[in-house]
This record gives structure tokens, C-alpha cells and sequence, in this order.
């Protein structure tokens, strides 16, 4: 991970005297995508960030010289052999790349000594599952196949989603289409019926964690979309995940728009059914022809439009889905050489348990605060081959879990570290679990333990705004696929939605978001661009 040390394609203060085609609320993933491929279109866009840093889960930042990403620890799909891959690659020219993170890009340790490692090749995904499940092969066949059929078809979907309403017929033409999707069935149902072996369903789902919902509540849709989106393997971003914000909005600035950051916006301009423009909340105003929002769909509809239009049936819809829920996350600075202790560049997954029904670490009441059941671990320096740990050999870990967002709505009006001391006592009593329930795990790291802290899902909504804290947005539950309005275009003339709560999670789910709502706006010049993205 290294800085970049040409000039930032972002600043505080708006250039002068200029005007905008577009402008992008919010510069995740699914904003810079949107922003990237109207800025290849020759349009001036205007991205608009309220944190001072942008990039949105993509951002990095510093403690006592220690640097870490805050939601980017593997990627699929990011070679030009898969069309997302080929989209970044054009985004950003070509200089934005990515380092594979080893042949095993998930290890899973499971209660009773059990190691399932989840590899970079489908294939091998499979003997690694028949070798610990030698019975149920026939179980995990039809697994494997119906994880293919269902990602298939949801092509189509998505298409018919980014289309207009009345051009949605055109979806139907393309493959898949016909392999029908019930969106009804949540994953736990769907594993159940392929096989009983408790075990076996655990190890199945044993990735909900990259999508933020439990098997007994997740569309099985989801569940297929993560499975599939690793079957080559996960990467990570070649000078740490900030290279991503550097590349894309650079591609922006290019095309002479501009990204905006400490940019909060108040509300999105709304004359008759029409959106033209954004207010800040420092009275600075923007006007544009489109208005794209990033920032989430519900969090637009809830913070962002005028009351006047939250109502309207499709917004109260919109209202009923819940978020995913919160996390928190313990970042570890550490000296010494890392790998001798058995961190490596591949995730760890700590299960204390075979239970799918955990669902977030109770941490209602600080004096009986028990471990976690599930530890999600990552060591962002060593993803990076660029990173140089210097002569002291410094190093990076984040030790991630899921915790109910409820426990810290009480805190939601405090400031940022100045929020009282009985929540400095709770986080520091859940810092202390973690840490000691991390080490427990990874004893010889111990003593190279140099600096730690904890992030709360208050960090979460201070930096990222998200609802209730969720890093996952709305949670990917069967009645999410059943909104009609979760689509790129709103009811709102030149109002699009990007990001990933219209598609799927992670990088790529909201690079794929981005992609939608530039699809929807300006149709025929996307997809030219897109069909002229070829192959190596």
C-alpha cells in the first residue's frame, strides 16, 4: 500500500466557473463507476463526497504509521476474462491492478479440528468439499449447478432492471432468460433440500458474511451471486484499496469533471417530477440535467428527497426493507514478521460453531460479554506486493464480526470520540474480547501486537452513512428482490440509483450498481462502450 504522488483528482473547494452534465452523490464504488463511465461518454460530472477522504468503503486510513483499508479484503471477477475486470480495466485506463490473493483465497477453521479452504479454481472448490464431505458428492454436484443456473439467469434480471419499464420485454432475449429464479426461497431452504448433513449446509453458507445476512433469512439469489464471484479466485488492489478512488476519479477529472469531497449534501433539488440539482448543507448549490444518488437508496429516500416525494407509495415501499446488519471491526498494527506466525495473504474465518442461526455478537451487556462465534480476519499488508514493511516490519491486520446496531443507537447523537465514557468503557471491553479471542487463535502474533483499536458501527455511519451502520446497505433478504423500485431509474425524471443495493454487495456488487444506473441514463452510449471491451 503506497501513496500516489501525483496531484489528488479531488479537492475541497469546486473549481470556478464550470458546469456539469451530471452529478454523482457519493463516491463509492457503485458513484465512481457511474461517474467513470459518463466521464468516457465525454460528460462533465460533478461527484459529491461528505467525508474529507472519498472512495466510500473503498477509502483507506492511518494510525501511528500503520495503514488500513476500511471494506475492500477480496474481490472476484477482476481479470479481463470476466466482463467486470474488462469494465475497470477501461475505467481506469489500464492502471488500475489487482494481485490474486494465492491459491486459497478463503481458510475456514471450523469447530473440532475441521479446515475447508475455499480456492481460486471451481474445480478444485469441489474436490475440496467432496475431500471433507466424501458422501454427499452428490450433494454438492447439484450445489455447484444450481449456484451456475441461478447467476445465469440473473442476468437477465438485471438487464430488464436497468432498461426502462416498457424496453424490459428486450431482457428476454438475452441467455438465461428462460432458467426461472424464485426469489422467494431464502438460502437455508435451498441448502436443506439439497442435503441434511448439518455440517455440510453450514460449510455451504459459510461465506454469508460477505453479504450480511443469515441462511434462514437470505435470498438464496444472493448466496449464489458470492459463491459464484470467487469460483477464480479473490484479489486485491496492487497499492491497497485508495487506488481505486486515485484511478477512477482521476478518469472523471480527465473528461473535466471534478469529485468534491467534505460535500454534504442537504437534499436533491426537485422541481415538479423532475431533479435539478443538489444543496449542500453549507447553502452551496449544483444544478445538472441527471442526478445520480450512491448513497444508498434508502438512505436517499429517508434523508435526501423532500417529504413531499418520500411518501409517494413507491418511496414507503422502499421504507419496509431493513438494512444488513452492523460490525464492528478491530484494526491491528503489528512488528515483526508476520507470516512466520501464520497470517498469510488469504482470509481466516474463526467458527465457533456449526449453528447457522448466528446471526451478531451480543455485546448488550458489557460485565457478561462472551467471544464471538464467527471472526472474519484480514492482513491487508501482505494482499499488496507493493507494500514495503519498512526495517521494522510493519504490518496490518482487521479482525471483523457482526453486532446488532440497536446496542449503539443510544450513541447515534454523540460526536465522533467524544461520545461519553460508558461507551469508551463498552468499546474498550469489546476491543479487549476481540483482541484476546483473535490471539487465542493466532497465539504467535501475540507479542508483535505494536497498536489496536476498534471501529463501532457509529464509525461506520459517521464515515460512510449508511443506514443503521450496515456495510451491506439493505439486507439481501427475498422481499429486497421483490421491490419494484430497487432499479436504477426512480420514479423522479433524471433521479438514478447506483450502487449496490440494486444489484448485489461488495466491489463489484456496486460496480455493477453504477454500471445500472449509467445504463439506464444514457443507454445507448454505455453499452457501446461496454460491447467494445474485449477480451486480452
Amino acid at each position: 500500500m503506497t501513496t500516489s504522488t501525483r496531484s489528488e483528482p479531488w479537492s475541497r473547494e469546486a473549481p470556478e466557473g464550470k458546469s456539469y452534465d451530471a452529478i454523482v452523490i457519493g463516491s463509492g464504488m457503485g458513484g465512481m463507476t457511474c461517474a467513470a463511465l459518463l466521464a468516457k461518454q465525454g460528460k462533465k460530472v460533478l461527484v459529491l463526497e461528505q467525508h474529507y477522504a472519498p472512495g466510500g468503503f473503498t477509502h483507506t486510513f492511518r494510525r501511528r504509521g500503520y495503514l488500513w483499508d476500511v471494506g475492500v479484503h477480496a474481490v472476484g471477477e477482476v481479470t479481463r476474462k470476466s466482463m467486470p475486470g474488462r469494465v475497470l480495466h477501461a475505467l481506469t485506463d489500464g492502471k488500475l491492478k489487482w494481485a490474486s490473493l494465492g491459491k486459497t483465497y478463503d481458510e475456514f477453521y471450523f469447530p473440532d479440528g475441521k479446515r475447508i479452504d475455499f480456492p481460486d479454481s471451481k474445480q478444485q472448490f469441489r474436490e475440496n468439499l467432496v475431500a471433507a464431505f466424501p458422501e454427499e458428492e452428490e450433494a454438492i454436484d447439484r450445489y455447484l449447478e444450481l449456484v451456475r443456473t441461478t447467476c445465469k439467469a440473473m442476468g437477465s434480471y438485471y438487464m430488464g432492471r436497468a432498461l426502462p419499464r416498457k424496453l424490459g420485454f428486450l431482457a428476454g432475449l438475452l441467455p438465461g432468460h428462460k432458467d426461472p429464479i424464485d426469489f422467494s426461497r431464502t438460502t437455508l431452504q435451498v441448502i436443506s433440500e439439497l442435503t441434511d448433513n448439518p455440517q455440510l449446509q453450514t460449510v455451504f453458507a459459510a461465506q454469508w458474511g460477505y453479504y450480511g445476512s443469515i441462511p434462514r433469512r437470505s435470498s438464496w439469489v444472493m448466496q449464489a451471486l458470492v459463491v459464484k464471484h470467487f469460483w477464480h479466485g479473490g484479489y486485491y488492489p496492487v497499492d491497497g484499496s485508495a487506488a481505486i478512488a486515485d484511478h477512477m476519479l482521476q478518469t472523471v477529472a480527465d473528461a473535466g469533471g471534478w469529485t468534491l469531497a467534505s460535500a454534504d449534501v442537504e437534499r436533491i433539488d426537485i422541481k415538479g417530477n423532475k431533479a435539478t440539482g443538489v444543496t449542500l448543507k453549507d447553502g452551496r448549490s449544483f444544478a445538472a440535467k441527471q442526478i445520480f444518488s450512491a448513497a444508498g437508496v434508502q438512505s436517499t429516500v429517508r434523508r435526501l428527497l423532500p417529504d413531499a416525494v418520500a411518501s409517494k407509495p413507491w418511496a414507503e415501499e422502499i421504507k419496509t426493507l431493513r438494512p444488513a446488519s452492523a460490525h464492528v471491526c478491530l484494526y491491528i498494527g503489528f512488528k515483526g514478521d508476520i507470516r512466520k506466525a501464520g497470517a498469510g495473504s488469504a482470509n481466516k474465518w474463526f467458527y465457533d460453531t456449526w449453528s447457522l442461526d448466528f446471526d451478531t455478537w451480543d455485546v448488550s451487556d458489557r460485565d457478561k460479554m462472551d467471544t464471538a462465534d464467527i471472526l472474519y480476519c484480514s492482513f491487508p499488508s501482505l494482499k499488496d506486493p507493493n507494500y514495503d514493511p519498512g526495517n521494522e516490519q510493519r504490518h496490518t491486520g482487521e479482525v471483523v464480526t457482526f453486532v446488532p446496531w440497536e446496542v449503539f443507537k443510544p450513541w447515534t447523537d454523540t460526536k465522533w470520540r467524544r461520545r461519553g465514557e460508558q461507551y469508551d468503557a463498552l468499546k474498550k471491553k469489546m476491543h479487549d474480547v476481540l483482541l484476546e479471542q483473535f490471539l487465542q487463535r493466532m497465539p504467535e502474533l501475540r507479542e508483535m501486537v505494536d497498536y489496536s483499536e476498534l471501529s463501532t458501527p457509529l464509525s461506520t455511519d459517521k464515515f460512510c452513512r449508511p443506514m443503521r451502520g450496515s456495510i451491506y446497505g439493505l439486507e439481501p433478504t427475498p422481499e429486497r428482490f421483490s421491490v419494484d423500485a430497487l432499479r436504477p431509474a426512480s420514479p423522479i425524471k433524471g433521479l438514478y440509483f447506483a450502487g449496490s443495493e440494486i444489484t448485489s454487495v461488495g466491489v463489484i456488487g456496486a460496480m455493477m450498481g453504477g454500471l445500472m444506473a449509467a445504463v439506464a441514463a444514457e443507454p445507448m452510449g454505455t453499452m457501446k462502450f461496454i460491447r467494445g471491451l474485449k477480451r486480452p
